[in-house]
């Protein structure tokens, strides 16, 4: 045929093939996949589980590293603001078992009674069974077990009830026995009741705060898998640098009580926004909070992030895979003062859009493992299998199913046989 022709055909025939790759971040494979299989340049396509494989990038970077020679050595040095994905296996993968911070508002009010114990012997779930099952069937290795603050104090600012902490405690050592890591949530927004209660901002003093966690951490002090989780979702935080004085307080009192080893998360403003970590100053006040001993060691920051039209975590169908608003400049920003963090709450609707972009947002967080830890879904536990974002397994006993989010793309064995538990 004439060259020109040839040539014509030729490009054609390239425009169709790039359409008919993935983009990156893209699905491009997994059981019952129809659409393209092969990605763009500078992407491979990496199955996630049976049920999904994504266009995973090669390397990204916002800049070019530099390579330097000398005699006596090569070097490779890159920009701070370089990004570079390091594949990886995240460090904790889990679920929230909620029930004990049942009856807690986003304003610090806590209606004891309403706390709900997600363990049979409390007339709750199984939420031993669940948990065993998600170890042995999911291959989790953490649990949040979110608490109220006045559930754990009996509705005064002031010692820690230590029959209430008994009765949570036996949630704790459920989490224990898996071998999992359990994070203790206190579950109060930064606050103690509604009005100007946020802690050292008009609520409970630094000492109040502290003085819970120096009990609760001298109760758990030799155990290695507990890690503490200072505060759930604080929000409509006045000063930073002071909420950053209240967790130091945490800190210290923790570490002081004896527990000088475990992980502490530090939360940030804006309901703990891994999106706006950076930008709303949660991240320059908390990296100065450190250990007695003037390190960092083992402070982890505390982040959260759904997927739904506003961030909520109440809408079943999700949107956004959140990569380029919250994770990319997070993992810059982590990268470059050296921190980790740890997206404690994450989740979405039992829907194909959420497990595409769930997917999607997980395969971005293995391949930054170094600085991101894990996640852990909301919500197993006590709540009902009709809740929007319920990861309540259904079934009991020795026999268990998982829901469609957690089937195909939360649990680590995604997309392995389900049912029953090893």
């Amino acid at each position: 045929m004439p060259q020109k022709c040839y040539l014509a055909l030729a490009a054609a025939a390239a425009v169709a093939s790039v359409r008919d790759q993935g983009a990156i971040w893209s699905q491009c494979g997994g059981v019952g996949w129809t659409g393209a299989t092969t990605c763009v340049d500078g992407a491979v396509c990496t199955a996630q589980s049976d049920n999904y494989s994504q266009c995973v990038p090669v390397i990204a970077t916002m800049t070019a590293s530099t390579t330097v020679t000398s005699a006596s050595k090569t070097t490779t040095t890159s920009p701070s603001n370089t990004v570079a994905p390091r594949p990886g296996t995240l460090k904790f993968v889990g679920v929230n078992i909620a029930g004990f911070d049942f009856g807690c508002t986003t304003d610090g009010s806590c209606t004891t009674g309403a706390a709900n114990p997600p363990l049979t012997q409390y007339s709750g779930k199984d939420g031993e069974g669940q948990m065993t099952h998600f170890v042995n069937g999911d291959g989790y290795n953490v649990f949040r077990l979110p608490v109220g603050w006045q559930f754990l104090t009996n509705n005064i600012i002031g010692p820690v009830d230590q029959t209430n902490l008994a009765e949570y405690d036996a949630l704790v050592q459920s989490c224990l026995a898996t071998g999992a890591y359990c994070i203790l949530d206190i579950h109060n927004y930064a606050r103690w009741n509604k009005g100007a209660s946020i802690i050292g901002q008009g609520g409970p003093t630094n000492a109040q705060f502290a003085q819970t966690w120096t009990e609760i951490a001298t109760f758990y002090k030799d155990t290695q898998k507990v890690v503490f989780g200072i505060m759930n979702e604080p929000h409509d935080i006045p000063d930073m640098n002071l909420w950053a004085g209240s967790v130091q307080a945490a800190v210290t009192a923790i570490r002081n009580a004896g527990a000088t080893t475990q992980m502490i998360l530090l939360p940030g403003n804006d309901y703990t926004s891994a999106g706006a970590f950076v930008s709303n100053g949660s991240g320059d006040a908390l990296k100065k909070v450190v250990n007695p001993d003037g390190s960092a060691t083992n402070l982890i920051f505390d982040v959260h992030q759904y997927l739904d039209s506003d961030n909520s975590g109440t809408h079943a169908e999700c949107v956004t895979n959140n990569i380029d608003s919250a994770w990319a400049p997070l993992v810059e920003w982590l990268r470059a003062n050296k921190r980790q963090a740890f997206n404690t709450e994450t989740g979405g609707g039992n829907t194909a859009s959420c497990v595409q972009y769930m997917c999607q947002q997980i395969a971005y967080q293995a391949q930054n493992s170094d600085v991101i830890l894990g996640y852990v879904g909301w919500s197993a536990g006590n709540f009902d299998a009709s809740y929007v974002l319920s990861e309540l397994p259904s079934g009991s006993g020795s026999s268990w199913a998982d829901t469609e989010l957690v089937a195909q793309c939360m649990a680590p064995k995604a997309g392995a046989q389900r049912g029953s538990m090893s």
